[in-house]
């Protein structure tokens, strides 16, 4: 190692910085590039560690061993006084994942155009940051703070066949990566407006998030929100002239005053039971997905910025075959044919209700505080038994208690809201707090006309409730299901956001909804692997994801990464109810 002790002059809108360099130079690196030019591709690895340019330091931590193996990982790291970032865009938490979330797509963008194009085998030439979608995520992509900006890259090492082709490599390090830090991390080369907008937006949509409480409300949308989406598989606005902005119903609307000086007025859901209603294909769903992701800030111009939700929310939906481990779903299913037990039930193949049925308790174990239910996705016999089907199947051999007969009691003992949208099931009039129907794309509250018609249509429909108070109880794993810190063999890693993989075991997450980012599926994989030191047999589930937690409280989202405190530059912030749907839904979890 060459290490050097001197002081460079580096240019900065026109005034000139003294920076110490004492680490390997850019010129020592040059050198072990030129030396290696042609050799097998493993001699990559002499360029592992530090150099400091003259703007910014690099740091190669770890270096891909093959052209076809996942990219090098790389840190670029550049001192604040020549990044120039106002402190005040990052001196709180909330700002400083805006601001960190800003510079990851400005970073991204950079680093696309300048790296147009592969060069040679492989991965050769690529220079990437994480992806991103519309929500602002804590990530580990970016990191601000007093002292430096520092972003975390992917690069291919280019390569002929599997040969070093230096210089090409060259010019990634010489060229493209200081017009990437020129481009997307000097403060004013940036879009400045944007970042402090999204910076702005963000202070004000948590202050919405935590007013919602104040205010006795579970939900809030914005007057003039755009809800629909580009197509089913983009998340991005629909732009068009036909789109109707939302407007929320009168005897609904709320004004709240954000700390940016402005006034959001809209719809306030209130805690309790909302029913949304309406004819198909006049945006009941549309309004639901916008709520439920809602539990996220989004980005300037998504649509949804003032769709705001508790951050606790838990979207229910069946999901037939998935595994179920030691759930007490006697609230809703009991009485079983042969006599089995379901305060403590196990299965490998659940059906769509009893899939349905774990997925409450399990969100209540969670510590949710509002139910999202949406019919369409919905097992019907687990939603309602009509006043024909009670006749001619007497409760005696039905053992689903439904859940229309148990939302109300859900509310009421354990203050859990529900939002559920039901196009074709009017008994649900008479356990609902309030009936939004969509008209046209327009919301309109019918809450009056709907107790009218259940009064004048009264049904024959029995309630099929015990009068048991609700007690989920909590569940210890097994210290012989988690301990994949010590087998080498029992690897994780992320499957976009529909599936985990976990040694040689699937973890599907398909149906798990309110997953957002790939990258949040690939911290849930390492939080799986990471929680294992946490389980001895005396903590159950919560206390474990709480410890894990107050360890990323603590030392931040890397914390859990292999490559701690090198380069965890790829995994973005899940919610713990994610990461407990996760587990839930691991096959070789075990509860004592």
């Amino acid at each position: 190692m060459y290490i050097y002790n001197y002081v460079v002059r580096v240019k900065i809108n026109k005034k000139y910085f003294e920076r110490k360099i004492d680490v390997k130079t850019s010129q020592d690196l040059r050198q072990i590039l030129k030396r290696i030019e042609g050799k097998g591709y493993g001699a990559y690895k002499d360029i592992t560690g530090q150099y400091g340019f003259d703007m910014f330091d690099l740091f190669c931590d770890h270096i891909q061993s093959d052209p076809f193996a996942p990219p090098s990982r790389i840190r670029v790291r550049v001192p604040r006084k020549f990044s120039r970032i106002p402190e005040e865009l990052f001196n709180t938490r909330v700002k400083k994942v805006a601001l960190e979330d800003h510079f990851t797509r400005e970073i991204s963008s950079a680093a696309r155009k300048i790296s147009e194009g592969r060069r040679g085998t492989g991965k050769s030439g690529l220079v990437e940051c994480i992806s991103f979608g519309q929500e602002i995520l804590a990530r580990t992509s970016v990191i601000i703070n007093k002292e430096y900006i520092e972003a975390r890259l992917s690069m291919g090492m280019p390569a002929v066949g599997r040969r070093i082709a230096s210089r090409e490599a060259e010019e990634m390090f010489f060229t493209e990566l200081p017009g990437i830090v020129e481009k997307a991390m000097i403060f004013k080369n940036i879009n400045t407006s944007r970042a402090e907008e999204q910076v702005s937006l963000s202070v004000d949509q948590e202050h919405i998030r935590r007013k919602l409480g104040d205010m006795n409300l579970v939900c809030f949308v914005a007057n003039g929100s755009i809800l629909p989406r580009e197509s089913g598989i983009s998340d991005k606005p629909l732009k068009s002239e036909a789109v109707i902005p939302f407007k929320s119903p009168k005897s609904l609307e709320v004004s709240i005053q954000l700390p940016s000086g402005k006034v959001a007025t809209g719809m306030g859901i209130p805690r309790g039971i909302t029913m949304i209603t309406g004819g198909g294909y006049h945006g009941k769903s549309t309004l639901l997905r916008a709520i439920e992701r809602g539990v996220y800030n989004h980005i300037p111009g998504d649509g949804r910025e003032y769709v705001i939700t508790v951050s606790d929310a838990v979207k229910i939906r069946a999901e037939d075959g998935r595994f179920v481990e030691k759930v007490d779903i006697s609230l809703f299913i009991d009485n079983l044919p042969g006599r089995k037990d379901t305060s403590r039930f196990s299965t490998e193949n659940a059906s769509g209700s009893t899939s349905q049925a774990a997925n409450i308790v399990e969100a209540i174990e969670a510590g949710t505080s509002l139910l999202l239910l949406d019919e369409d996705t919905c097992a019907t016999n687990f939603m309602i038994r009509d006043a024909r089907i009670q006749k001619l199947i007497r409760k005696e051999y039905e053992p689903i208690t439904p859940f229309i007969d148990r939302t109300r009691q859900i509310y009421e003992q354990k203050g859990i809201s529900t939002i559920v949208v039901i196009g074709g099931a009017g008994d649900y009039f008479d356990v609902v707090d309030r009936v939004v129907m969509m008209k046209e794309y327009i919301p309109i509250e019918v809450t009056n006309e709907a107790r009218e018609i259940a009064y004048e249509y009264r049904t024959e429909r029995q309630v099929e409730i015990k009068d048991i108070p609700i007690d989920v109880k909590d569940r210890t794993p097994s210290p012989d299901t988690f301990r994949l810190q010590y087998v080498k063999k029992d690897k994780v890693k992320a499957r976009g956001t529909d599936s985990i993989s976990v040694g040689h075991d699937e973890v599907d997450l398909g149906d798990v909804e309110q997953l957002v980012d790939r990258n949040q599926t690939s911290a849930i994989a390492l939080i799986i692997k990471y929680m294992s030191r946490f389980i001895d047999g005396r903590n159950n589930l919560t206390q474990v994801i709480d410890k894990v937690y107050d360890e990323i409280k603590e030392r931040g989202l890397d914390a859990i990464s292999p490559f701690y405190p090198l380069h965890p530059g790829d995994m973005a912030m899940p919610r713990r109810h994610e990461v407990f749907a996760a587990i839930n839904r691991y096959r070789k979890l075990k509860v004592l």
